[in-house]
């Protein structure tokens, strides 16, 4: 999370006046407290988790999980690049295919109705209690 200094200052005004002056220090150290209570359990966690994978997974690092962290770690920066293309090439065909859902069946521009059976033309939506 990115806060610039106006965002900052936001919520300090918003902090004094739902709570008050009095009480505003009283809840930043019960806010500290329980900030550095979650970091004591993650961090314990993250030991854990060393200690019970073993010592060949001693420099592991919670990024590590990230698959994309792990092939650039592994592989280098030039299997980063090509899984970088592989997912403009997807993202592309995702649009194109969602492109394609959105328009509806596409039509021939060539093709003349006549040439096309009454079995096989799309049926327009007819609400029989609309008339």
């Amino acid at each position: 999370m990115d806060f610039n200094a106006s965002e900052i200052v936001l919520l300090l005004v918003l902090a004094i006046i739902l709570f008050g002056p009095e009480k505003l220090p009283e809840l930043a150290r019960k806010a500290a407290r329980v900030l550095h209570y979650v970091r004591r359990i993650a961090n314990d966690a993250q030991g854990r988790l060393r200690e019970e994978l073993g010592p060949e997974y001693a420099d592991l690092q919670l990024s590590d999980l990230n698959p994309k962290a792990f092939i650039a770690k592994h592989l280098g920066p030039d299997a980063t690049a090509e899984l970088d293309s592989v997912a403009a090439e997807v993202r592309g065909a995702r649009s194109s295919l969602d492109d394609a859902i959105a328009g509806g069946p596409e039509t021939d521009p060539d093709q003349d109705d006549d040439d096309v059976p009454d079995a096989e033309r799309p049926v327009p939506p007819f609400d029989a209690e609309a008339t």
